[in-house]
Protein backbone atom coordinates (compact mmCIF):
# COMPACT_ATOMS: atom_id res chain seq x y z
CA UNK A 1 0.00 0.00 0.00
CA UNK A 2 2.66 2.28 1.06
CA UNK A 3 4.99 1.85 -2.26
CA UNK A 4 1.45 2.33 -4.13
CA UNK A 5 0.99 5.46 -2.80
CA UNK A 6 4.41 6.52 -3.50
CA UNK A 7 4.18 6.02 -7.12
CA UNK A 8 0.95 8.11 -7.01
CA UNK A 9 2.72 10.72 -5.72
CA UNK A 10 5.22 10.29 -8.08
CA UNK A 11 2.86 10.38 -10.82
CA UNK A 12 0.92 13.42 -9.79
CA UNK A 13 4.19 15.39 -9.36
CA UNK A 14 5.54 14.55 -12.53
CA UNK A 15 1.73 15.80 -14.00
CA UNK A 16 2.12 19.02 -12.28
CA UNK A 17 5.84 19.28 -13.55
CA UNK A 18 4.97 18.54 -17.22
CA UNK A 19 1.86 20.46 -17.23
CA UNK A 20 3.39 23.35 -15.53
CA UNK A 21 6.19 23.43 -18.79
CA UNK A 22 3.87 22.85 -21.41
CA UNK A 23 1.65 26.16 -19.40
CA UNK A 24 5.00 28.32 -19.06
CA UNK A 25 6.21 27.35 -22.94
CA UNK A 26 2.96 28.34 -24.28
CA UNK A 27 2.44 31.29 -22.25
CA UNK A 28 6.31 32.67 -22.97
CA UNK A 29 5.25 32.24 -27.02
CA UNK A 30 1.91 34.17 -26.28
CA UNK A 31 4.02 36.83 -24.38
CA UNK A 32 6.25 37.31 -26.91
CA UNK A 33 3.22 38.19 -29.40
CA UNK A 34 1.34 39.93 -27.93
CA UNK A 35 1.86 44.07 -27.36
CA UNK A 36 1.39 47.42 -29.11
CA UNK A 37 3.93 45.88 -31.87
CA UNK A 38 2.30 42.42 -32.75
CA UNK A 39 4.51 39.51 -33.53
CA UNK A 40 2.77 35.56 -35.20
CA UNK A 41 3.99 32.66 -33.39
CA UNK A 42 6.08 31.69 -36.62
CA UNK A 43 7.71 34.91 -36.61
CA UNK A 44 8.51 34.30 -33.23
CA UNK A 45 10.05 31.17 -33.69
CA UNK A 46 11.55 32.18 -36.40
CA UNK A 47 13.38 34.70 -34.76
CA UNK A 48 14.37 32.22 -31.72
CA UNK A 49 15.81 29.27 -33.68
CA UNK A 50 18.00 32.65 -35.44
CA UNK A 51 18.96 33.89 -33.05
CA UNK A 52 20.16 30.15 -31.08
CA UNK A 53 21.28 28.45 -34.42
CA UNK A 54 22.90 32.14 -35.84
CA UNK A 55 21.29 32.04 -39.08
CA UNK A 56 19.10 34.70 -40.52
CA UNK A 57 15.43 34.51 -39.63
CA UNK A 58 14.24 36.24 -42.78
CA UNK A 59 11.96 38.18 -40.49
CA UNK A 60 12.03 41.97 -41.05
CA UNK A 61 14.63 43.83 -38.14
CA UNK A 62 12.00 45.54 -35.97
CA UNK A 63 10.61 42.64 -35.71
CA UNK A 64 13.84 40.59 -34.40
CA UNK A 65 14.93 43.95 -32.61
CA UNK A 66 11.48 43.95 -30.55
CA UNK A 67 11.71 39.90 -29.69
CA UNK A 68 15.01 39.93 -28.78
CA UNK A 69 16.18 43.34 -27.33
CA UNK A 70 12.56 44.00 -25.42
CA UNK A 71 10.36 41.24 -25.31
CA UNK A 72 12.58 38.38 -24.44
CA UNK A 73 14.72 39.54 -22.05
CA UNK A 74 11.82 40.92 -20.11
CA UNK A 75 9.84 37.48 -20.35
CA UNK A 76 13.10 36.13 -18.86
CA UNK A 77 13.26 37.98 -16.35
CA UNK A 78 9.63 37.84 -15.02
CA UNK A 79 10.14 34.06 -15.25
CA UNK A 80 13.23 33.91 -12.91
CA UNK A 81 11.90 36.53 -10.80
CA UNK A 82 8.84 34.73 -10.04
CA UNK A 83 10.45 31.62 -9.82
CA UNK A 84 13.07 32.78 -7.09
CA UNK A 85 10.44 34.61 -4.69
CA UNK A 86 7.85 31.31 -4.64
CA UNK A 87 10.95 29.07 -3.89
CA UNK A 88 12.15 31.74 -1.35
CA UNK A 89 8.60 32.08 0.13
CA UNK A 90 8.65 28.44 0.70
CA UNK A 91 12.12 28.36 2.41
CA UNK A 92 11.35 31.05 4.89
CA UNK A 93 7.93 29.57 5.84
CA UNK A 94 9.66 26.31 5.99
CA UNK A 95 12.39 27.39 8.44
CA UNK A 96 10.22 29.74 10.62
CA UNK A 97 7.08 27.03 10.74
CA UNK A 98 4.65 30.15 9.38
CA UNK A 99 2.43 29.72 6.37
CA UNK A 100 1.89 33.22 6.60
CA UNK A 101 5.57 34.47 6.43
CA UNK A 102 6.41 36.06 2.99
CA UNK A 103 9.92 36.46 1.32
CA UNK A 104 10.81 40.11 2.41
CA UNK A 105 9.73 40.00 6.12
CA UNK A 106 13.50 40.31 6.89
CA UNK A 107 13.68 44.02 5.51
CA UNK A 108 15.41 42.93 2.26
CA UNK A 109 12.48 44.69 0.01
CA UNK A 110 12.99 47.91 2.35
CA UNK A 111 16.52 47.82 1.85
CA UNK A 112 16.72 47.56 -1.43
CA UNK A 113 14.34 49.81 -2.06
CA UNK A 114 16.55 52.95 0.22
CA UNK A 115 19.71 51.50 -1.78
CA UNK A 116 17.83 52.29 -5.15
CA UNK A 117 16.24 55.48 -3.90
CA UNK A 118 19.56 56.85 -2.71
CA UNK A 119 21.06 56.00 -6.49
CA UNK A 120 18.16 57.48 -7.92
CA UNK A 121 18.98 60.62 -6.01
CA UNK A 122 22.47 60.50 -7.03
CA UNK A 123 21.21 60.26 -10.31
CA UNK A 124 22.92 57.13 -11.14
CA UNK A 125 22.02 54.79 -14.18
CA UNK A 126 20.05 52.01 -13.82
CA UNK A 127 23.22 49.12 -13.27
CA UNK A 128 24.68 51.55 -10.45
CA UNK A 129 20.57 51.21 -9.35
CA UNK A 130 20.30 47.90 -9.12
CA UNK A 131 23.59 47.22 -7.48
CA UNK A 132 22.78 49.87 -4.71
CA UNK A 133 19.53 47.90 -4.22
CA UNK A 134 21.21 44.54 -3.60
CA UNK A 135 23.09 45.81 -1.19
CA UNK A 136 20.86 47.82 0.43
CA UNK A 137 18.88 44.65 0.72
CA UNK A 138 21.98 42.70 2.29
CA UNK A 139 22.81 45.28 4.66
CA UNK A 140 19.06 45.15 6.01
CA UNK A 141 18.99 41.22 6.79
CA UNK A 142 22.47 41.83 7.85
CA UNK A 143 21.25 44.33 10.80
CA UNK A 144 18.07 42.25 10.97
CA UNK A 145 20.39 39.00 11.63
CA UNK A 146 22.73 41.02 14.08
CA UNK A 147 19.92 42.18 16.36
CA UNK A 148 18.81 38.75 17.78
CA UNK A 149 22.66 37.93 18.49
CA UNK A 150 23.66 41.51 20.00
CA UNK A 151 20.63 40.44 22.55
CA UNK A 152 21.57 37.05 22.85
CA UNK A 153 18.11 35.93 22.23
CA UNK A 154 19.04 33.80 18.55
CA UNK A 155 15.66 32.53 18.02
CA UNK A 156 13.31 32.27 15.45
CA UNK A 157 10.60 34.65 16.71
CA UNK A 158 13.05 37.28 17.87
CA UNK A 159 14.03 37.10 14.36
CA UNK A 160 10.97 37.40 12.95
CA UNK A 161 10.27 40.45 15.30
CA UNK A 162 13.98 41.72 14.21
CA UNK A 163 12.72 41.59 10.79
CA UNK A 164 9.54 43.78 11.54
CA UNK A 165 11.33 46.61 13.72
CA UNK A 166 13.86 46.43 10.24
CA UNK A 167 11.70 46.86 8.14
CA UNK A 168 9.80 49.88 9.71
CA UNK A 169 12.92 51.67 10.19
CA UNK A 170 13.60 51.04 6.51
CA UNK A 171 10.23 51.94 5.44
CA UNK A 172 10.45 55.40 7.58
CA UNK A 173 13.57 56.36 5.71
CA UNK A 174 12.44 55.61 2.49
CA UNK A 175 9.71 57.92 3.87
CA UNK A 176 11.95 60.63 4.25
CA UNK A 177 13.76 60.26 1.12
CA UNK A 178 10.91 60.84 -1.01
CA UNK A 179 9.89 63.42 0.83
CA UNK A 180 13.66 65.10 -0.26
CA UNK A 181 13.34 63.50 -3.70
CA UNK A 182 12.57 66.29 -7.03
CA UNK A 183 8.98 65.88 -7.16
CA UNK A 184 8.77 66.58 -10.90
CA UNK A 185 11.33 63.19 -11.46
CA UNK A 186 13.37 62.05 -8.76
CA UNK A 187 9.91 60.90 -6.52
CA UNK A 188 8.27 59.66 -9.30
CA UNK A 189 11.16 56.88 -10.30
CA UNK A 190 11.48 56.28 -6.89
CA UNK A 191 7.60 55.00 -6.41
CA UNK A 192 7.67 53.28 -9.66
CA UNK A 193 11.26 50.99 -8.26
CA UNK A 194 8.34 50.13 -4.97
CA UNK A 195 5.90 49.33 -6.87
CA UNK A 196 8.02 46.73 -9.48
CA UNK A 197 8.69 47.17 -12.99
CA UNK A 198 10.12 45.19 -15.82
CA UNK A 199 10.30 47.86 -18.74
CA UNK A 200 13.56 48.46 -19.23
CA UNK A 201 15.34 44.73 -18.28
CA UNK A 202 18.11 43.94 -20.37
CA UNK A 203 20.10 40.72 -20.88
CA UNK A 204 22.83 41.87 -18.70
CA UNK A 205 20.84 42.40 -15.85
CA UNK A 206 19.30 39.05 -16.21
CA UNK A 207 23.12 37.16 -16.41
CA UNK A 208 24.93 39.85 -13.97
CA UNK A 209 22.53 38.45 -11.15
CA UNK A 210 21.90 34.58 -12.35
CA UNK A 211 24.84 32.60 -11.25
CA UNK A 212 24.25 34.29 -7.59
CA UNK A 213 20.49 33.26 -7.91
CA UNK A 214 20.91 30.06 -9.68
CA UNK A 215 23.31 28.75 -6.96
CA UNK A 216 21.18 29.84 -4.14
CA UNK A 217 18.56 27.88 -5.86
CA UNK A 218 20.40 25.09 -6.25
CA UNK A 219 21.46 25.37 -2.13
CA UNK A 220 17.81 25.05 -1.49
CA UNK A 221 16.69 22.30 -3.58
CA UNK A 222 19.35 20.32 -2.33
CA UNK A 223 18.44 20.67 1.56
CA UNK A 224 14.75 20.25 0.39
CA UNK A 225 14.96 17.02 3.02
CA UNK A 226 16.52 18.88 5.86
CA UNK A 227 14.08 22.37 5.31
CA UNK A 228 11.15 19.33 6.09
CA UNK A 229 13.27 18.66 9.25
CA UNK A 230 13.60 22.46 10.63
CA UNK A 231 9.66 22.53 9.87
CA UNK A 232 9.22 19.90 12.51
CA UNK A 233 10.92 22.25 14.91
CA UNK A 234 14.25 23.10 16.66
CA UNK A 235 13.76 20.25 19.40
CA UNK A 236 12.16 17.57 16.60
CA UNK A 237 15.15 18.99 14.37
CA UNK A 238 18.26 18.90 16.71
CA UNK A 239 16.90 14.36 17.80
CA UNK A 240 17.05 14.03 13.70
CA UNK A 241 21.10 14.84 13.66
CA UNK A 242 20.29 18.62 12.42
CA UNK A 243 22.71 21.20 12.98
CA UNK A 244 19.82 23.64 13.29
CA UNK A 245 21.61 26.80 13.36
CA UNK A 246 23.79 25.65 9.99
CA UNK A 247 21.08 24.86 8.38
CA UNK A 248 18.74 28.22 9.54
CA UNK A 249 21.44 30.18 8.12
CA UNK A 250 22.08 28.73 4.75
CA UNK A 251 18.37 28.81 4.58
CA UNK A 252 18.11 32.01 5.24
CA UNK A 253 21.26 33.29 3.49
CA UNK A 254 20.11 31.67 0.28
CA UNK A 255 16.29 32.66 0.66
CA UNK A 256 17.75 36.46 0.80
CA UNK A 257 19.94 36.20 -1.86
CA UNK A 258 16.74 35.12 -4.35
CA UNK A 259 14.90 37.71 -2.86
CA UNK A 260 17.22 40.70 -2.96
CA UNK A 261 18.22 39.37 -6.57
CA UNK A 262 14.80 40.00 -7.55
CA UNK A 263 14.25 43.11 -6.18
CA UNK A 264 17.05 44.28 -7.78
CA UNK A 265 16.08 43.61 -10.76
CA UNK A 266 12.60 44.53 -10.71
CA UNK A 267 11.69 46.17 -7.92
CA UNK A 268 9.45 45.27 -4.94
CA UNK A 269 6.82 42.85 -5.62
CA UNK A 270 4.34 41.82 -3.42
CA UNK A 271 2.67 38.54 -2.54
CA UNK A 272 4.37 36.18 -5.21
CA UNK A 273 6.48 33.97 -2.17
CA UNK A 274 2.90 34.31 0.11
CA UNK A 275 0.48 33.47 -2.65
CA UNK A 276 2.26 30.82 -5.27
CA UNK A 277 4.03 28.53 -1.93
CA UNK A 278 0.32 28.25 -0.79
CA UNK A 279 -1.25 27.05 -4.11
CA UNK A 280 1.84 24.74 -4.53
CA UNK A 281 0.84 23.03 -1.36
CA UNK A 282 -2.68 22.72 -2.28
CA UNK A 283 -1.47 20.42 -5.18
CA UNK A 284 1.43 18.52 -4.28
CA UNK A 285 1.34 18.74 -0.24
CA UNK A 286 3.69 19.96 2.21
CA UNK A 287 6.45 18.13 1.35
CA UNK A 288 9.69 20.62 0.21
CA UNK A 289 11.57 18.09 -1.72
CA UNK A 290 8.21 18.23 -3.96
CA UNK A 291 7.32 21.94 -3.14
CA UNK A 292 10.15 23.70 -4.36
CA UNK A 293 10.57 22.52 -8.37
CA UNK A 294 6.67 23.33 -8.01
CA UNK A 295 6.52 26.79 -6.49
CA UNK A 296 9.24 27.71 -8.88
CA UNK A 297 7.75 26.73 -12.10
CA UNK A 298 4.15 28.09 -10.56
CA UNK A 299 5.94 31.14 -9.94
CA UNK A 300 7.53 31.88 -13.09
CA UNK A 301 4.15 31.01 -14.60
CA UNK A 302 1.94 33.49 -12.66
CA UNK A 303 4.63 36.40 -13.29
CA UNK A 304 5.03 36.09 -16.83
CA UNK A 305 1.35 36.22 -16.98
CA UNK A 306 1.02 39.31 -14.24
CA UNK A 307 3.46 40.59 -16.41
CA UNK A 308 2.02 40.44 -19.68
CA UNK A 309 -1.61 41.19 -18.68
CA UNK A 310 0.14 44.59 -17.23
CA UNK A 311 1.66 45.73 -20.61
CA UNK A 312 -1.57 44.90 -22.48
CA UNK A 313 -4.16 45.09 -20.84
CA UNK A 314 -4.19 49.38 -20.76
CA UNK A 315 -3.20 52.02 -22.98
CA UNK A 316 -0.69 52.57 -19.82
CA UNK A 317 1.59 49.79 -18.38
CA UNK A 318 0.33 49.01 -14.82
CA UNK A 319 3.35 48.67 -12.20
CA UNK A 320 3.60 44.92 -11.70
CA UNK A 321 2.50 45.26 -7.38
CA UNK A 322 -0.65 46.56 -8.64
CA UNK A 323 -2.14 43.31 -10.18
CA UNK A 324 -0.21 41.08 -8.07
CA UNK A 325 -1.69 42.98 -4.82
CA UNK A 326 -5.45 42.74 -6.09
CA UNK A 327 -4.77 38.62 -6.24
CA UNK A 328 -3.10 38.59 -2.97
CA UNK A 329 -4.93 40.45 -0.53
CA UNK A 330 -8.00 38.51 -1.41
CA UNK A 331 -5.91 35.46 -0.67
CA UNK A 332 -4.30 36.19 2.24
CA UNK A 333 -7.77 36.51 3.54
CA UNK A 334 -8.82 33.64 2.53
CA UNK A 335 -5.45 31.96 4.58
CA UNK A 336 -6.21 33.85 7.53
CA UNK A 337 -9.74 32.11 7.54
CA UNK A 338 -8.59 28.96 7.00
CA UNK A 339 -6.21 28.96 9.23
CA UNK A 340 -8.67 30.23 11.89
CA UNK A 341 -10.92 27.15 11.15
CA UNK A 342 -8.19 24.84 11.32
CA UNK A 343 -7.53 26.01 14.58
CA UNK A 344 -10.80 26.00 15.89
Amino acid sequence: MGRGNQKNRLLLLLTVNGVLLILLATVVVVAVCVGKYAVTPAECLKVIWGAVSHTPSGCAPMTENVVLMLRLPRILASVLVGACLSVSGVAYQGVFQNPLIAPDFLGVSSGACIGAAVAILLSLGRGSTQLMAFLGGIVAVAITVLIPIAIRNNTNIMLVLSGVVVGAAASSVLGFIKFTADPESQLAAITYWTMGDFSYIQMDDILSVLPMMGVAGVVLTLNSWWLDVLSMGENQARSLGANVTLLRNITIVCATLLTAGSVCLAGTISWVGLVIPHLSRMIVGPNNTRLIPVSALMGGLFMLVVDTLTRTIGAIEMPVSILTGLIGAPFYIYLLIRNKRAGA
